[in-house]
């Protein structure tokens, strides 16, 4: 049974205030919590190593599967390897996401590797949020994975989301396209004090009509660092845009890295970047309503990451 700190970190990356509708897996300190499946949904714990097979039969439409993992012991490292089959013609949510409460002196880490093999005319939202709290001077470390293998007509959605808590992450992505797929990614990272954070992504463009859009949005405060790098790789008819949008404060860092291959005369692939600071005159807007200068940067930074 998860105890309130655990309970706490399961609302925050997964918006859970109870026992999840449909197929779930909550993991705990390195153990299986509970879990429970559907006749759509299956989940099986691997037995080669750590982690499971999700399994989503064709068809499957308008359900949902909950995989949060929460860390409530410091010194607790773990890989965790995630592998989900999700069938033709579907329409389902995942919701993902790992929590660390480190109130210790030893570092606490969990890598997530999660691929994604999606079949022909499917759809599926992924939702994957990282939170840290805790007063110790252990660090709060995660290195997420992620593989995307869309099939024909296959349409996925990453929402990549970490806004608190987190010293040190490095997210690996990687996803591949076949005919008419399109891969869509939203993510809003923000860091501060001595926190690091690198996201990099590479997306092939192997099929006709295939399509990415992958947006990052960032706030980097005190002595953060960020890196954003972006490999869109056009070898066919497609099209592929990345952006990367932040702003920047105190005495923090922001690298963005842009990376187009194309292999086609038909592949059309775009890199937008944007790196400031906060406008003087938005400030002054909301400080004339009645705003101090800090809740008015608050305001701009809220409705930037939403």
């Amino acid at each position: 049974m998860l105890d309130a700190i655990q309970r706490h970190l399961i609302e925050e990356i997964a918006d859970l205030h109870t026992v999840p509708e449909g197929a779930y897996n909550i993991r705990a300190n390195g153990k299986l919590d509970s879990r429970r499946t559907t006749a759509n949904i299956d989940i099986i714990s691997k037995t080669d190593k750590s982690g499971i097979d999700i399994r989503i039969k064709d068809g499957t439409k308008n359900e949902s599967v909950h995989i949060p993992v929460v860390l409530s012991e410091s010194g607790l490292k773990e890989t965790v390897y995630n592998d989900f089959y999700i069938g033709e013609d579907c329409d389902v949510v995942i919701v993902a996401g790992c929590g660390i409460d480190n109130c210790g002196v030893h570092d606490s880490e969990h890598d997530g590797v999660h691929r994604f093999f999606i079949g022909k005319n499917s759809r599926v939202k992924y939702v994957e949020k990282h939170y840290g709290q805790g007063d110790g001077t252990g660090k709060r470390i995660l290195n997420p994975v992620t593989e995307a293998y869309l099939e024909e007509g296959a349409h996925a959605e990453f929402e990549m989301v970490q806004i608190k808590g987190v010293d040190s992450t490095v997210r690996t992505n990687i996803a591949k396209l076949a005919a008419g797929a399109s891969f869509i990614v939203h993510e809003a990272l923000m860091t501060h004090g001595q926190q690091t954070a690198k996201s990099l992504y590479t997306v092939e463009m192997n099929g006709d009509d295939s399509s990415a859009d992958v947006v990052s949005r960032s706030v980097a405060r005190d002595d953060s660092v960020q890196e954003f790098e972006a490999c869109l790789i056009g070898n066919t008819l497609c099209k592929g845009h990345a952006e990367c949008d932040a702003i920047i404060m105190d005495r923090a860092r922001v690298i963005s890295v842009p990376k187009l291959e194309a292999n086609s005369v038909d592949a059309a692939l775009i890199h937008e970047a944007a790196v400031g600071k906060i406008a003087g005159d938005q400030l002054i807007k909301l400080m004339t309503l009645g705003l101090s200068e800090e809740q008015a940067e608050e305001q701009i930074i809220s409705g930037f990451l939403r």
